[in-house]
């Protein structure tokens, strides 16, 4: 017996280290997702919106019968439901689900990077550098990331943006001097460029992903996403 099968949508990278941990990752979802019931395998693919193939697309078509996709991206946005939305509208076997974040996992997660990054954990502000982006659905993501973030550590978290939206990371910085960096990006690539730029001196944390093993609380994370939405398909097949 199966279960549907997941396509894992990633931004894509043309950073070799980060397109490795983003692999690795998938990899780990299949690994939980087999040790949890190796009579109901579960095919896992993945695919990409951008940079890196097969684009989202050409990696649904490949799939045949009922498919789970899930974004692995941070927020709503122009990839999450114009790109995904409009690759699995006709497929009525097929269900996009919420992205990874805003998750308390991932302010988890994140709350690991600022230990390892030598972040004094006082009542210093912490800065979360987000991608950005235009799409009106991925602030309020941003803003309640970063309230996870500050309700995890105690302390104030500001949001700024690398891109599209404003205060820009820099800004916010020179804002707050002594503040460390939480980077909300998935893996290295052109964003990690950017707000390793942008910061300056500050203290910086790796993105969420780095050359380690996936953080089991990401993991969970994307399999949580997977089960929510084969619930979705089950769901619709009965009525």
């Amino acid at each position: 017996m199966t279960r549907p099968a997941l396509l894992a949508v990633s931004h894509g990278t043309s950073d070799d280290a980060g397109a490795a941990a983003i692999a690795l990752l998938v990899q780990r979802v299949a690994d939980r997702l087999h040790s949890e019931d190796e009579a109901q395998r579960v095919a896992v693919h993945s695919g990409f919106v951008d940079v890196q193939q097969p684009d989202a697309p050409t990696a649904l078509a490949a799939v045949s019968g009922p498919v789970v996709v899930v974004p692995l991206l941070l927020s709503q946005g122009f990839h999450v439901r114009v790109d995904l939305g409009r690759a699995a509208a006709d497929r009525a076997d097929a269900v996009v689900t919420d992205p990874l974040g805003p998750d308390p996992r991932l302010a988890e997660v994140l709350a690991l990077r600022l230990a390892e990054a030598g972040d004094p954990a006082d009542a210093t502000p912490v800065v979360l550098a987000v991608a950005g982006s235009r799409d009106p659905r991925s602030l309020p993501d941003a803003e309640d990331a970063a309230a996870l973030l500050a309700e995890r550590l105690g302390r104030e978290v500001v949001p700024a943006y690398l891109a599209a939206r404003e205060p820009s990371l820099a800004e916010a910085v020179r804002a707050r001097p002594g503040a460390p960096v939480a980077t909300y990006l998935l893996a290295h690539g052109y964003f990690f460029d950017v707000a390793r730029r942008d910061a300056g001196s500050a203290v910086l944390t790796e993105p969420l992903l780095d050359d380690r093993e996936p953080p089991a609380p990401l993991v969970d994370v994307v399999v949580d996403r997977y089960r929510a939405g084969a619930a979705a398909l089950a769901a619709a097949a009965r009525d």
